[in-house]
């Protein structure tokens, strides 16, 4: 159970289209900071105001894919969301029902053997559920060859129902990504680097702040109400590792740039709490019980009550800090979801 199970988000806080739509810069969202347990209101261009020299931001580099499908079952219609690439080719997929209204709704994974038809004559298999049988939303898929084309030729990104209408796929990529050699990428956008700009960097990198870049490639999220997160695919470099080190060892401060550098990061971290370079699949859950080895703060959006990530930004801050700051955030209007406002949890 999360700190804030009885925090209810109304509908008119979800940012419905992207900052620069609401006549804003990326850089222009809001940016609640909370210190421990004193919160204040800043806009997200205020940042580097808020770090210091020796200050170690972690960011993700992953791109984020086209990851959304139109495919037919039989007679019906389905869309398909790609979510991981798997190490024996085959990729995890969730089968969802189209509403009208350019969204989705969900729908009961499977059943094993079926043949969904896609376009450009191709067609994928369902396998068999990733994770328990009964209720599994996400199925292991045999697919065509050449995934990351028929994505790029097919696809548009993942949109949920409380976005007003379809984006570009530059709307969901992030200043640090990078595209993969092999195609593989993040079903969903590393959603809390998005306030971030060239000048923003430059800025940042004047004042003396690192930035330490890894790469997790996220699946389709969970339905926010305690699904943990599936194993996904990172890498933390030999380089990142070290600025990490060498940043711990003469005071500075590691910030991870949203969970899923926290997830990598923490993943590359030994019992010791020394980062060292590694890669590979990681099924880490951060909880308070299992708390931070390397993470010092968070720079993050603004997550559903019963979001998993929630016990993580618990861990990090601790339950009354989470408490306070959401608290003010929604007394101060603050904008919730991939598109919304940041949060920056420090010590």
């Amino acid at each position: 159970m999360t700190a804030l199970e009885a925090l209810r988000v109304p509908p008119e806080l979800s940012a419905r289209v992207p900052a620069e739509q609401r006549g804003a810069g990326r850089d222009d969202v809001r940016l609640l900071v909370s210190r421990g347990t004193e919160v204040s209101h800043r806009r997200f261009r205020d940042l580097p105001g808020e770090l210091r020299a020796g200050d170690v931001l972690v960011v993700n580099t992953s791109t984020t894919l086209a990851a959304a499908v139109n495919g037919r079952l039989g007679g019906e219609p389905v869309v398909v969301h790609f979510s991981t690439r798997g190490g024996d080719g085959r990729w995890a997929v969730e089968l969802r029902r189209p509403d009208g209204r350019g969204t989705t709704r969900p729908r009961p994974g499977g059943p094993a053997g079926a043949v969904v038809r896609l376009p450009g004559g191709e067609a994928l298999v369902l396998d068999e559920p990733l994770g328990p049988s009964a209720g599994a939303r996400l199925w292991w898929a045999r697919v065509p060859g050449d995934v990351p084309g028929l994505l790029s030729r097919y696809g548009r990104p993942i949109r949920y129902a409380y976005t007003e209408r379809d984006q570009p796929a530059s709307a969901y990529r992030t200043v640090f990504a990078v595209p993969s050699p092999d195609g593989s990428g993040s079903a969903e956008m590393p959603s809390a680097a998005r306030p971030f700009t060239a000048d923003l960097v430059t800025a940042l990198v004047s004042r003396g702040v690192r930035f330490a870049p890894l790469t997790l490639h996220t699946g389709v999220s969970s339905p926010e109400a305690h699904e943990p997160p599936y194993p996904e695919r990172f890498e933390v470099p030999s380089a990142t590792a070290s600025l990490v080190r060498s940043a711990r060892a003469d005071g500075g401060r590691v910030i991870a740039v949203g969970t899923t550098a926290v997830r990598a990061l923490e993943s590359a971290a030994g019992g010791d709490g020394v980062v060292r370079a590694a890669a590979g699949w990681t099924d880490l859950v951060v909880t308070p019980r299992r708390r931070v080895r390397v993470v010092d703060g968070l720079l993050t959006g603004l997550h559903e009550p019963e979001a998993s990530h929630l016990l993580m930004l618990e861990a990090i801050a601790g339950r009354e800090a989470l408490r306070r700051g959401y608290g003010e955030a929604l007394a101060g209007g603050y904008l919730w979801h991939e598109f919304g406002d940041s949060h920056l949890l420090l010590p």
